[in-house]
């Protein structure tokens, strides 16, 4: 199931709420727009595939949960900002973690070194979004899922929104490895994980690109 999928369901895409550690779950004003009834709209949405559980709220509001949080990542592509926000970039020194433009950038080439070592490592085969299911794992997630709302907010707050998804990847590179670690046989979580590093490789490269950064590999 992809938020896009969703969103044409309900008319308008759905807002990521909670942390998502224990469920994946969307927010949906749709059922207070009077087009539909808050009852029929939840009745379709829970048709759609990867849905576990939709509840209609007082005041028409729908709780919409998600099975499998990871198949986000299905639907995640980067796009370009011609026109940069201006006066958001950072300092390129301290590169220490009280600057935030070191924390974003180090985030950008932790994932995209991660990307690198996974062929050497001999990661490879099927993406299984169900294996991104650990504490870790879920918190990069819930951050990715605010992708497509900042994308239509007049105030997108891309600077904060990429400090925020590179702490939580940090977490994330530090708590639960994409790569094999010492003798460890590659395995499909760390497939799983890489597709993840990816993600936020790009999402993190458009949002320095909106605010006029350049995008590193290498610091």
């Amino acid at each position: 199931m992809t938020v896009g999928l969703l969103g044409e369901v309900l008319g308008a895409l759905p807002a990521p709420r909670g942390t998502w550690e224990k469920e994946a779950l969307y927010v949906s004003a749709a059922g207070l727009r009077g087009r539909e009834t808050p009852e029929a709209l939840a009745a379709r949405a829970r048709d759609l595939p990867g849905i576990t559980e939709v509840r209609v709220r007082p005041g028409g509001w729908l709780e919409i949960v998600v099975a499998v949080p990871g198949e986000l990542l299905t639907g995640i592509e980067a796009v370009s900002h011609p026109c940069p926000e201006e006066g958001q970039g950072w300092p390129d020194f301290p590169r220490t973690w009280r600057n935030p433009g070191f924390v974003v950038r180090y985030a950008c080439v932790r994932a995209a070194a991660v990307r690198r070592w996974a062929g050497e490592l001999g990661v490879g085969g099927p993406f299984r979004p169900e294996l991104l299911d650990g504490r870790w794992d879920r918190a990069v997630l819930r951050l990715l899922a605010e992708l497509y709302g900042r994308r239509g907010s007049r105030d997108p707050g891309w600077a904060a929104y990429a400090e925020q998804l590179a702490l939580a990847y940090h977490d994330a590179f530090e708590h639960a490895p994409a790569l094999p670690m010492g003798d460890e046989e590659p395995s499909a979580l760390h497939t799983a994980r890489v597709r993840l590093a990816r993600a936020v490789r790009e999402v993190l490269g458009e949002a320095l690109s909106a605010i006029g950064e350049t995008v590193p590999d290498r610091l």
